[in-house]
């Protein structure tokens, strides 16, 4: 087992030795200064009562971190969730209407109850064409669990390997190296990657790369591919350009003194682009993408912008992989809830129907001086474009 010290150093030694990608003229990303706040259109839906779904809810009790998976009938929604902030016993539903009403909760495996974290659940289909669903629980050891059935039945959290961290595979995206390959990412700050690690006086913050090859089941050991103790990246999302030749990955940075940031790969996750800051309009914590049907982006996080109205609120932005790539400042944003207090909210889930219709489902204070609950909002960009017109009329 290598120490943590060993550990740091060699992540800072692998970032030194990192390689720019070429990419094809119009996905050459720009390094540009970003502004700390944005001008583009601000859209708000925090009003519009009829858009929201409350997928659970409980009195005095803490409910949040929320990530879901839709399945391929396109109605079926499965959402996973600690009872408490950030760690605790697994809760899970079921929608068999994509997401406008919710089962019970679900009976679970005993041994979810001691989950640490956040879980993280995905959709993986192994070499053979077996459909599987996959879910995560973070901290030392990271843990996994399997359904082959949809959801019917798992199987409890068992142990990846010796070694763990923040938010595990909160970000999971197939690879085009083979059936079955699949790329996640995570970060930890010295305290979990190993059973007895701790904070530095001068964090550190990691951002690991990790692989599977058999659909999901099992993952090589972590890998650093970027390491700053003055720039807390985190929390990573994956986002793949329209034609499939580039990946790029969205950064919560959690010092609060710079915006988030990105970094690309044309090779599949062997190679990264140095970090660069992305746009005001972009900052934030959790981003999950998904694509509209006309090719547009959905971007969905709690927002972190230094100078912004809807500071520590659950929004969005709507812009084109092209803008992520320049780093243009997007179409424009929408805040889809209003959160009460601070910026606890927004580790969201987002799902997409055929129709063009976005289920977006996360957790927040909604109701000043209530415990936080887990709500889904519901829009399509038609919608949106048709508020960003008649605010400019």
């Amino acid at each position: 087992m290598k120490t943590t010290g060993t550990l740091a150093l060699s992540a800072l030694l692998l970032i030194s030795s990192l390689t720019y990608c070429p990419a094809s003229e119009e996905k050459k990303p720009s390094a540009k200064k970003q502004p700390r706040g944005y001008s583009i259109p601000l859209i708000d839906l925090a009003g519009e009562k009829h858009r929201q779904v409350v997928v659970d809810r409980e009195k005095d009790v803490y409910l949040g971190h929320p990530t879901t998976v839709l399945l391929e009938d396109e109605k079926t929604m499965i959402c996973v969730y600690p009872a408490g902030h950030g760690r605790g016993r697994i809760i899970m539903k079921r929608s068999a209407d994509a997401g406008l009403t919710w089962s019970a909760r679900l009976k679970t495996p005993e041994n979810w109850a001691t989950s640490k974290e956040v879980p993280t659940i995905h959709r993986v289909i192994d070499p053979a064409g077996k459909k599987r669903l996959i879910m995560f629980s973070g901290l030392y050891p990271a843990r996994l669990a399997v359904s082959e059935d949809d959801g019917a039945t798992w199987s409890p959290l068992k142990t990846l390997g010796d070694w763990g961290g923040i938010v595990v595979m909160g970000s999971v995206i197939d690879l085009k190296t083979g059936p079955g390959n699949y790329l996640a990412l995570f970060h930890d700050d010295g305290r979990f990657f190993t059973k007895n690690g701790k904070r530095a006086k001068k964090t550190l913050f990691t951002v690991y790369k990790t692989f599977s090859k058999d659909g999901g089941l099992s993952w090589s050991f972590p890998e650093a591919i970027f390491a700053r103790s003055d720039l807390h990246l985190c929390e990573p999302g994956t986002v793949r350009s329209p034609d499939g030749k580039q990946i790029a990955v969205l950064f919560r940075e959690n010092s609060r003194r710079r915006n988030g940031h990105v970094i690309f790969s044309n090779d599949e996750g062997v190679t990264w682009t140095a970090p660069r800051e992305v746009p005001g309009s972009l900052t934030g914590d959790r981003h999950t993408a998904r694509y509209a049907p006309d090719g547009r982006l959905f971007i969905s996080f709690r927002d972190r912008t230094l100078e912004s109205p809807t500071q520590g609120d659950w929004v969005g932005w709507v812009g084109t992989y092209n803008d992520i790539v320049k780093g243009a400042e997007g179409q424009y944003r929408v805040r889809l809830m209003d959160n009460t207090r601070g910026a606890d909210c927004a580790y969201p889930g987002v799902e997409l129907l055929p129709d063009g219709t976005f289920i977006t489902t996360t957790y927040g204070h909604w109701i000043k001086g209530e415990s936080p609950f887990i709500v889904s909002v519901r829009f399509t960009l038609k919608e949106l474009d048709e508020k960003a017109r008649a605010a400019k009329r």
